[in-house]
């Protein structure tokens, strides 16, 4: 039976991106995400909720969402849901939840001009795309 594991966001970043690299020289970054829900209770009263997601990107997209992406910059990731467990300091098993990224638009253009590897299209938006979905 076939299955599919794939999320789409677009929101905010959060805080500036992390870069890091693992023990074999693999580029990866983090950064998390906020979406706004906004919606009317019965009695009439508007409310709005934030969501936060944790995204993490590797190899040459990590790269790129390093050198473009800053806090309160609007994004589209796309990618797919992955969960992370370890055992913390304490000896208690620790689990969180991350969108893995296969593709990364900047949705807005603060600054900096696209690299070489982005697509950009009539509007201004760049695009970028994982060439490696492994981790």
């Amino acid at each position: 039976m076939p299955s599919l594991n794939k999320v789409t966001i677009i929101g905010n970043v959060g805080s500036d991106p992390e870069m890091r690299f693992t023990p074999s020289g693999k580029p990866v970054t983090s950064f998390s995400v906020a979406t706004n829900w906004v919606y009317t209770t019965p009695d009439g009263e508007r409310r709005q909720e934030t969501e936060w997601f944790n995204v993490v990107a590797w190899n040459k997209l990590a790269e790129q969402c390093n050198q473009f992406l800053a806090k309160g910059r609007l994004v589209y990731a796309e990618g797919r849901i992955h969960t992370r467990s370890w055992e913390g300091q304490d000896g208690q098993t620790r689990s969180r939840i991350e969108v893995i990224a296969s593709r990364v638009i900047f949705l807005d253009r603060k600054g900096g001009a696209p690299s070489g590897d982005e697509k950009v299209d009539d509007s201004g938006v760049a695009e970028l795309e994982s060439e490696d979905f492994s981790v």
